[in-house]
């Protein structure tokens, strides 16, 4: 069959006629079913413990051997723990939850709450109103009113030499002490650690004040997650500002500088030490060997002395990379798990909000002179008092810091503001010009169909 040009011509027109009036809703189509909100999909709950939480509750030890296995060693402490930091897997404890004094080690949870919410670089001066409460006999770095610190220098304070005077700085500049008080107990819940108390934010002794060695071991994991908590944390020595000049501050956890008698202990990273009148010598202490990393809690030796607290520590230490790693777990150190129905909204609200600004140098304030390039460790910074508890860390910064499996973010996902992959959809704003526009060409192409009829 033979088809005239004029029909072709005609069947090609009608065509291109459908089309111009057809775009329009394909674009608003495909618009429409981009910008549609998707259901959202529940996210899974955190990850949580395999056993049975009630287990570290019971008094006295607690472990699980495997047939013929090495029971953890005999010990002084009132209550201790030794854990994987990269599971949270409880290995074996006695006491975990007993409530007892923290003394200095509450200061890795003073870390944890402060430590994001005020810029390292961030340079303060020091007011006489911010050094004022401390407690009589606390261990003290030196910091002086009217002097220029960065916020840095005040966590090689903290951490190194377990500084009370840095601690009430740091609390100040983050909106005060009972403030401070009350977002550290608001982090302790958020990781599940549910025994603490807060009411001196530095450790020092309190009516109420208290925590576990179940909480501490918490505090301690949780920090070595952070890269800067984790690097504080491993600081055998430091420099502290003076004004002009600087001198030397070495880290008063002796697991890490191998001093005083105490021999350092082998691939120790930190975290923390401490000592009270009413507490009596504490530790958190945690150790890299194999490719395994542990954390080990103990709260007062009854026997010993004043170093039986690093003793003991380096004793449950060897037990947990040797027997220890063939243990069943009888806990975790995860925060319990949420509901599946409630995961996404649970995760959500527990996110803590930005923190606010870090506090800039206060108006008038004076830029420190440089410390000398040779202030070392060897200069002697201020005595610690008898009532002052002690710090963390070791040689030189973690390759690292912790990254637990089955911590962080749920999904192994990024939050996002909207729905990925919208880039190239059509804007609103464009749709009418393209209705207007295929409405013209449709009239146009009319006008030459009938022009041609008419020839």
């Amino acid at each position: 069959m033979i088809v005239s040009s004029s029909a072709r011509f005609t069947a090609g027109v009608t065509a291109l006629l459908l089309l111009f009036l057809l775009l329009p809703l394909l674009v608003m189509s495909a618009a429409a079913s981009v910008a549609a909100p998707r259901p959202e999909e529940p996210m899974p709950p955190r990850p949580s413990a395999r056993v049975d939480a009630a287990v570290l509750r019971r008094p006295g030890t607690q472990v699980r051997l495997p047939p013929g296995g090495t029971a953890p060693p005999t010990v002084s402490a009132r209550s201790w723990l030794v854990a994987d930091a990269s599971t949270g897997d409880v290995l074996a404890a006695r006491d975990a939850h007993r409530r007892l004094p923290p003394a200095s080690t509450l200061k890795a949870l003073f870390a944890l709450t402060v430590l994001p919410r005020l810029g390292r670089e961030t340079r303060h001066t020091v007011s006489e109103k911010e050094l004022a409460g401390i407690g009589d006999g606390s261990s003290l770095v030196g910091v002086k009113e009217n002097l220029t610190y960065r916020v840095a220098d005040l966590w090689h304070g903290v951490f190194l030499h377990s500084g009370n005077d840095a601690v009430r700085v740091l609390a100040g500049m983050n909106g005060g002490w009972e403030r401070t008080a009350r977002q550290m107990e608001a982090t302790a819940r958020s990781l599940g650690a549910l025994d603490t108390k807060v009411v001196s934010p530095d450790g020092y002794d309190a009516p109420g004040q208290v925590s576990s060695a179940y909480d501490l071991a918490v505090f301690g994991r949780e920090g070595l997650r952070h890269p800067d908590f984790a690097r504080y944390c491993a600081l055998p020595y430091a420099s502290f500002p003076a004004g002009g000049w600087s001198y030397g501050i070495r880290n008063t956890n002796r697991l890490l500088t191998g001093e005083d008698g105490v021999a350092r202990y082998p691939g120790v990273i930190g975290v923390k030490n401490g000592y009270t009148s009413g507490a009596g010598h504490t530790l958190i202490a945690a150790a890299r060997r194999d490719g395994r990393t542990l954390v080990v809690t103990v709260m007062n030796p009854r026997d010993g002395g004043a170093q039986a607290v690093y003793e003991e520590a380096r004793r449950l230490l060897d037990w947990g990379f040797g027997p220890g790693g063939k243990v069943q777990p009888v806990g975790s150190l995860l925060p319990p798990a949420l509901p599946v129905t409630m995961a996404a909204g649970a995760t959500r609200a527990a996110t803590p909000a930005a923190p606010p600004a870090a506090a800039g140098p206060a108006a008038g304030s004076r830029t420190r002179a440089p410390a000398p390039s040779g202030a070392g460790p060897s200069g002697a910074g201020p005595a610690a008092g008898p009532g002052g508890g002690a710090s963390p860390v070791a040689s030189p910064a973690p390759a690292g810091a912790v990254s637990p499996s089955g911590t962080g973010d749920a999904t192994g996902r990024a939050a996002t503001g909207g729905p990925a992959g919208t880039a190239g959809v059509v804007p609103d704003a464009l749709l009418p010009v393209l209705v207007v526009g295929s409405a013209c060409a449709a009239a146009a192409t009319l006008w030459m169909v009938r022009r041609r009829a008419l020839r």
